[in-house]
């Protein structure tokens, strides 16, 4: 049996969340003694390949013909459904991404595979298969038994540590058989946002809310996401408003996101907001209201105007990088 473990990339490089996804394969196969096969859908060099076998893939499988370069669910299920009966996978990871969401039900369907969406840990037993998620808007866990032979999981970032596991491990080249009618996707146009951080793969975010009154009042913001190296968000009226682009959207309508540091200003801590934020590992709130809700989720709070806050923690931050 083999541990599967799609592998996303974007612009021929991979993303952090699939080397926390091979590191989590790669702790289960200890314990399975089992191997791991990364599957990699797109031009990706060999070079960049190989990097997979740095953190315990045993083989890595490239899909990288002309036809698989944008995501396609469908066809994108038929491949990796056809490689997992191939490599006889009992377990299929994906990392809990808008790409993880839509191939792993439909893939779930067609091997008829028990799935667990949202796994934050290593399974907590192997008979019967369990494993622990986050539920009720990440304000409780649940574990999850999966009884089938074939178990598809998708991860959350930032639930498992990246661990270099170094390995020798052959790169596959794999040609799909896919009956052209599946490819009825036709991509026109792609507008990609350069120069922000990536929100789902920020290790730090700073995000703003109607406590900041008008997006005229974003520079602190901006100031201190800019020295921490962090992503940009907002909360959802602050998009609806028009004050922050909508992509900058967190929430459980909008990104959800699980950095290691979550900084909310001027944000009340709605459930719905909660919702999308919770799995971060640290969260710092900043807020005038002492009875606003997001105290009750925060690990720090500060409880003041974002206005007069903002500027004394920017100069501390510069002092303490000693700019």
């Amino acid at each position: 049996m083999s541990i599967i473990v799609f592998s996303e990339s974007r612009n021929g490089k991979f993303k952090k969340h699939t080397f926390e996804s091979i590191s989590y394969a790669s702790n289960i196969a200890k314990n399975i003694s089992s191997q791991v096969i990364a599957v990699s859908i797109g031009k990706v060099s060999n070079e960049e390949l190989t990097q997979l076998a740095r953190y315990g893939a045993n083989k890595i499988i490239s899909v990288s013909d002309d036809k698989n370069q944008n995501l396609d669910n469908q066809v994108y299920t038929k491949i990796i459904s056809d490689i997992a009966k191939k490599e006889n996978a009992g377990i299929i990871i994906f990392c809990n991404s808008f790409a993880g969401k839509a191939i792993a039900p439909r893939l779930s369907v067609k091997l008829k595979a028990g799935l667990a969406p949202g796994v934050v840990a290593l399974p907590e037993a192997y008979s019967p298969f369990s494993v622990k998620r986050r539920t009720y808007n990440g304000g409780a866990f649940s574990n999850v038994v999966i009884n089938t032979d074939v178990k598809i999981l998708t991860i959350n970032q930032n639930s498992c540590d990246i661990v270099e596991n170094p390995v020798d491990a052959p790169i596959e080249t794999y040609v799909p058989e896919a009956d052209d009618s599946l490819y009825n996707t036709i991509v026109k146009d792609i507008n990609v946002v350069t120069g922000k951080i990536i929100l789902t793969e920020a290790d730090i975010v700073v995000s703003g809310g109607r406590g900041m009154k008008s997006g005229d009042n974003w520079k602190p913001i901006e100031e201190l996401a800019k020295l921490l190296g962090a992503g940009l968000a907002c909360s959802r009226p602050v998009s609806d408003e028009g004050w922050r682009p909508h992509e900058e959207h967190v929430g459980q309508t909008g990104k959800i996101i699980a950095p290691n540091l979550y900084l909310a200003v001027g944000i009340s801590g709605a459930i719905q907001h909660i919702g999308g934020v919770s799995a971060s590992k640290v969260m710092v709130a900043i807020d005038k209201d002492p009875e606003a809700p997001i105290f009750q989720h925060a690990d720090y709070g500060i409880v003041g105007d974002a206005m007069k806050v903002l500027p004394r923690l920017i100069e501390s931050v510069k002092k303490y990088k000693d700019l």
